[in-house]
């Protein structure tokens, strides 16, 4: 065996043990924090890799899959033993038993050359352990109409989906009707506020006003801007915490926007990512400032509502439809001026499916990347000063103070790029 051949050997069985080592070394700082006995820590579960390891190296010199799957049997053995005599002790729970089995099978993949799998994989298992607390707290915090959320999501993702005719079969304008690509979109955008809802569920609005902020522009920017705004009528002392939530949660919308046009049509995200990353930029640096002068700690009650709704998914689809209908005629019968108009006023209701709808016309070819860039860049325009007009309407004095310059900061960034460029 060549010394290559050595190094590589010694480099599997080296990344065999150093995961087994990580996963013991998480299982017994989670079981001594609570100052009990574990049968299988870092040294065991190091051990353990190894063993997955030297068995596939056997299977494999003596041709014999055999020996891999008997090491794995007599691993899954010892871990039901463990398990009685922890059970009979009164601690039920197979966590580390199971964390034992992948860390065998985690040694075989490193054997077998699958040395990033069996990395991610790894790590994956480690973070997973280590997310006890947060995962308890997550399903704790679930309602019945969460989990109902959720499978009507999945039902609408791996059921409707896939049924759908991936054709327009109509003349023009009515040939941007694309039931499948409109009912992906619905999806699509489902998704992301369906991950900020999770994420809020996950981490708490409890952890600050900001960090509420953060996650609520995932969920809905304008719910954040709309309660805030009332909130603020209550304690005129959080102008300023409350100005720096609705900030972050404006500046989500335009990454936001970013990854919709990214996934729908990487052509076009070079012609609208400086406007867009202009007014991000311009609400990033706002809350900057607004984070260095609000030094309040104070947390949030907000309360959001599941994002997902079949109704609701089905009343975005339509809009979708009708937006991209709109559009479509709009440049057929009155050229650029009409999309722009449109897109203007269908900003006011709904950023995203606009630039869905802009984004889509453009990667088929039906409308110039320019045209659909500065459709974009008025619509996101038009929702900011939507929610800039919320707060002018309901919030108190103080708080339209703080949140002001931010407001004029963002258009001036986002239409001054958009003209210069």
């Amino acid at each position: 065996m060549t010394d290559m051949a050595n190094a590589d050997l010694f480099l599997r069985f080296g990344v065999a043990m150093a995961l087994g080592f990580l996963i013991g070394l998480q299982r017994e700082h989670a079981y001594g924090a609570r100052g009990a006995q574990i049968f299988a820590g870092e040294r065991t579960l190091a051990l353990l890799g190894l063993s997955g390891a030297l068995a596939a190296l056997a299977s494999d010199v003596f041709a014999m899959p055999l020996i891999f799957f008997g090491v794995l049997l007599f691993t899954a053995v010892l871990s039901g033993a463990a398990y009685v005599i922890e059970a009979r002790e009164g601690r039920i729970g197979i966590t580390t038993e199971v964390a034992v089995l992948i860390t065998v099978l985690l040694g075989g993949l490193c054997y077998w050359g699958y040395l990033t799998l069996a990395a991610a994989v790894g790590i994956a298992t480690t973070v997973i352990l280590s997310l006890k607390i947060e995962t308890d707290r997550l399903v704790r915090s679930l309602t019945r109409q969460d989990i109902f959320a959720a499978l009507q999501f999945a039902v609408i993702t791996a059921i409707v989906l896939p049924i759908l005719p991936d054709q327009a079969p109509w003349p023009s304008p009515f040939d941007v009707i694309n039931p499948f690509k409109i009912w992906l979109m619905v999806v699509f955008i489902s998704g992301i506020g369906f991950l900020g809802y999770v994420l809020i569920k996950f981490i708490g609005t409890h952890r600050g006003i900001g960090i509420t902020g953060f996650l609520g522009g995932l969920v809905s920017s304008t719910a954040v801007t709309l309660s805030f705004s009332q909130r603020s009528q209550a304690d005129d002392k959080l102008a300023r915490p409350l100005a720096l939530a609705i900030i972050v949660a404006w500046t989500m919308m335009f990454p936001r926007i970013l990854i919709e046009v990214r996934v729908v049509n990487p052509g076009l995200l070079a012609v609208v990512a400086a406007p867009i990353l202009a007014s991000g930029l311009a609400a990033l640096l706002y809350s900057l400032y607004l984070f260095r002068s609000a030094r309040s700690q104070e947390s949030s009650d907000l309360e959001f509502s599941n994002p997902f709704d079949l109704g609701a998914a089905v009343k975005f689809g339509l809009l979708y439809a009708v937006i991209l209908l709109i559009t479509r005629s709009a440049q057929i019968y009155s050229g650029e001026t009409g999309v722009l108009v449109s897109s203007f006023l269908s900003g006011l209701a709904d950023v995203d499916a606009i630039t869905l709808s802009m984004a889509e016309l453009s990667r088929s070819g039906g409308l110039a990347l320019e045209t659909a860039a500065q459709a974009i860049v008025i619509a996101a325009m038009a929702n900011t000063l939507v929610k800039g007009g919320i707060v002018l309407g309901m919030a108190t004095v103080a708080l339209r103070k703080a949140l002001w310059p931010g407001l004029l900061l963002i258009i001036v960034a986002g239409v001054g790029t958009a003209f210069l460029l």
